[in-house]
This record gives structure tokens, sequence and C-alpha cells, in this order.
């Protein structure tokens, strides 16, 4: 009779242990379901945002995509990569990343702090020791564009060397001796001479070739197999083409030497290489967690006002959350670029007309992605 109970017992334990496992199966086949309509509704969501914008399915278009935690949850392209040949837009295209480029150049300077060849607070004329006023202007406000020094491509002359190969150095004494527009840390006003200036240093530190230096310290170790400085004459797999709009229709960029935006706009990269960066960032594979968090705070200038830009970024937020922010503008093309700290969020846009800006529709993407 004994064993009669317990039998009985062990019938009512297995029946229960069995409702439970088919209610857990339910639950997660709930959830599964819910979860893929939540992935479906803001695929939907982030494709009405874009075709708003890209809607020309015959003309240039765009490459875009979104990660959650390092990986990627949203990957499309719209649009043609090439006109002249009628070829669609794919993720894989690659784009020229204009101001973009300037992140990698503050990141490149951290990199030889952290080796000890050099030190953010030294001055330029530590470096360059005839550059006009240079033993008060620091590489910190060179970093913070708050250097006052003349931004060249707001120079009449600039059109005079657009199309020559220039050395950094000469692309430095094209305009150092322009009456500097305020005193070092006085404000913030962006400035494209100055991450042109990094960039010399970079190479008269190192002894590198500011392409060779990225390549080795940066491309290389995030495993960004896609990225480079920009070429017109090399034969790049998958370049996206740049293009103009006009009056009449879509024509090709204009053409400019890259030599001349160097390292404050001429790179490339794709949306896919973009994570790889900011993974890398997020990890510490380029640089410790120290020198890295210099990039992403915000300063302040000489009068004690704090201002939104860091190391190359941008310090802003999107619905009250903090976000680091880049965009980039060159002949032909643009992008943009929004990393959300606190949820791991990235978020990247490549047009490839200079005609149709991804800048605030990136930030709308994050921000739909925000609440998903």
């Amino acid at each position: 009779m004994f064993r009669g109970v317990l039998f009985f017992k062990h019938l009512i334990i297995m029946k229960k242990i069995k409702n439970i496992c088919s209610l857990l199966f339910v639950l997660l086949f709930i959830f599964g379901i819910s979860d893929a309509v939540s992935a479906q509704s803001l695929e939907v969501r982030i494709d009405s945002l874009i075709l708003k914008n890209f809607s020309d399915k015959n003309g240039p278009g765009g490459a875009f995509m979104v990660a959650r935690q390092g990986n990627i949850i949203y990957q499309k392209a719209f649009g043609k990569a090439n006109l002249e040949l009628g070829v669609d837009m794919t993720p894989e295209n690659v784009f020229q990343l204009g101001s973009m480029t300037k992140q990698f150049t503050a990141i490149a300077i951290l990199i030889l702090e952290e080796q000890g060849k050099l030190n953010i607070d030294d001055p330029i004329s530590k470096y360059i020791q005839d550059y006009p006023g240079g033993s008060k202007i620091k590489l910190h406000h060179l970093l913070t564009h708050t250097s006052g020094i003349k931004d060249f491509t707001k120079m009449k002359s600039l059109s005079d060397i657009a199309q020559k190969e220039m050395t950094p150095k000469m692309m430095v004494d094209f305009f150092r001796n322009e009456a500097a527009d305020f005193s070092p840390g006085e404000k913030f006003e962006y400035n494209n001479s100055g991450y042109v200036l990094l960039g010399y240093i970079i190479e008269l530190v190192s002894k590198e070739t500011y392409d060779n230096f990225l390549k080795k310290y940066i491309f290389d170790k995030a495993g960004m197999d896609q990225s480079r400085y920009a070429s017109d004459r090399t034969v790049i797999a998958k370049r996206a083409y740049g293009y103009h709009k006009k009056e009449y229709g879509y024509v090709n960029k204009t053409v400019i030497d890259f030599s001349v935006p160097f390292s404050s706009g001429s790179l490339m990269s794709t949306t896919a290489d973009m994570l790889k960066w900011q993974n890398a960032l997020n990890r510490n594979v380029l640089l410790g967690k120290a020198e890295t968090s210099k990039a992403f705070r915000r300063y302040k200038l000489n009068n004690g006002d704090e201002f939104s830009y860091g190391y190359g970024w941008h310090i802003k937020d999107i619905n009250g959350i903090p976000s680091r922010e880049h965009g980039g503008s060159i002949f032909g093309f643009k992008t943009m670029g929004v990393y959300i700290p606190e949820k791991d969020i990235y978020v990247v846009g490549f047009s490839n007309c200079d005609c149709n800006s991804p800048t605030q529709l990136v930030r709308d993407i994050a921000s739909l992605a925000l609440k998903s």
C-alpha cells in the first residue's frame, strides 16, 4: 500500500512538471513571436523613414546599419552605387567618410599619447617650432576645435590647390600665416585646419605616413579590411560613386585631391567596418579605458563654459539619453554616425549624393531603436 501511495504521488508530480513545461513552451513561443513581430516592426519603421528621403530607386542612394550590443539588427541599401552602369547599392559598398575621418585622427593622437610619444597638453610648437603662435596652441585645442586657427575650407584661395597633390607640410603652410580668428580656448568653432595639423604631427612623431599609421594601429587591429585612405585612381572593389544634383539632373562629383582634406576628411569605409570600429573602441582593442574616455567627455573654454565636443565626436543626447555623434561631408558624399553608450546602440548612414544628408535621418533611426 505504501508503494501505491508513492506511485500515485509520483504521477501527480510528473503531471505538474508536464504542465509547467507546457506553460514554459507556450510562453517561449509567445515571446518568440513577440520578439519577431517587434523586430519586423522596427525594420518596417526604419524602412519607412529612409524611403521618405531615398525614394528614387534610379538615383544615388545610401547604406544604413543599426547595431545593438555589437550585433547588426538592421542593414540595408537603397538606390544606385553607380548611375552610369545602373549598379544597385549594397550594404557592402565603400563610401567616402568626409569628416567622420576626424574620429580616427583623434584616436591616433591618443594612441601616440598612450605610447608615451606625445601629450595632448603639448603646444604645437614642440613639433612645428616655427608655427605662428604655436607656443599657446595645444594639441587639446586642435582636437576640440578651440584653437582659433583659420579654417582652410573658408579660404578663397582653396580652389587654387583643390586638385593639386599636397604634402602635409604644404597643407599646413597653406593656412599657417592666416590671421587667427580668436585666442586658443576662447570659443568652440568647428575647424578642419586643426585636424590637418594633427595628421601632420602624427607623421612627425610616428615617423610613418598618416595612412600607414592608421592601417597598422587601427584598421588592422579592428579588422577593418574595407577601410582605407581615399583615392580616385586606385581600383577599389565595391566603391560607391559620388554625385551632385543639379536642376537638370545628377552629375559626377567635383574632383578633389585627397591630400587636401588629408586627416580632416580623406578616409573611406563601409557600414560593417564602422561597426568594427565602434566595437574596437568599446572593447579597448585600440586603447586602454582611461585613454579612450578622453575622447568622449565634454571640455571647457577659458571662461569655464562647457561645450559639447570631445576629441573627434560631438557629445549630445537623443531623447535625453547621452550620445556620441559625428557626420561628414565631402564632394559627392554625406555621412553620419550615432552611438548611444547606455543602450549600446550604434547607427550609421552613408549617402553617395551630397544632395541628401543622412544626419537627421540617422538620429531619427537611433530614436526608433531606443524605443524598440
